[in-house]
């Protein structure tokens, strides 16, 4: 009976360990968003990210943009990366930015939006400096890769001084703050 109880302690212990190692978490250009700061940053390096020492935040090129990319982790664990875009645009331009990367995110076979029945796309008529400034509007994407709900990709449009740019979000739901430091 003894031997019977320790096999089957034994069987579950694999199959948690199993299970956590598989864990399917966001990728970032094919990078799992997982492990520590130095590795994700090594990684990064590795896809070709330069280290800018005075901001001490990697640059480089994604989607056809150049970027810089802030790792942020959670108890170093990294939890995000953030691939912000460098150039910088007036309202017209950014709504275009904007819906062209809802257009692409919804033709890539990777990505779910979370919502099916409205597009995120900014419409013609709407106002961006007014909704943002007077009316504090947040315009964010979101969308669901491989349709896992835990695997979160967004952007937002971020305004400073009239000029506009966008921040794209890879987040792994698993390493995220749960609260339990509050």
């Amino acid at each position: 009976m003894k031997k019977i109880i320790v096999l089957l302690t034994m069987l579950m212990v694999v199959m948690v360990c199993n299970a956590q190692e598989k864990k399917d978490v966001t990728k970032f250009m094919g990078i799992p968003v997982d492990g520590t700061y130095t590795e994700m940053i090594q990684k990064l390096r590795d896809q070709g990210f330069d280290w800018n020492t005075t901001y001490g935040l990697l640059e480089g090129e994604f989607n056809g943009d150049n970027v810089i990319i802030d790792v942020q982790t959670v108890k170093r664990k990294v939890w995000r990366v953030c691939a912000l875009l460098k150039k910088e645009y007036d309202e017209t331009q950014v709504k275009i930015k904007f819906n062209r990367l809802c257009q692409q995110f919804e033709r890539s076979p990777k990505y779910v939006p979370p919502f099916k029945t409205r597009s995120q796309e900014i419409g013609e008529d709407e106002d961006i400096s007014y909704e943002m400034t007077v009316r504090s509007k947040q315009y964010e994407a979101d969308y669901l890769q491989d349709g896992d709900e835990m695997k979160i990709v967004w952007f937002t449009i971020l305004e400073k001084y009239g000029r506009y740019s966008i921040a794209m979000y890879y987040e792994n739901r698993y390493n995220e703050a749960s609260g339990e430091d509050l």
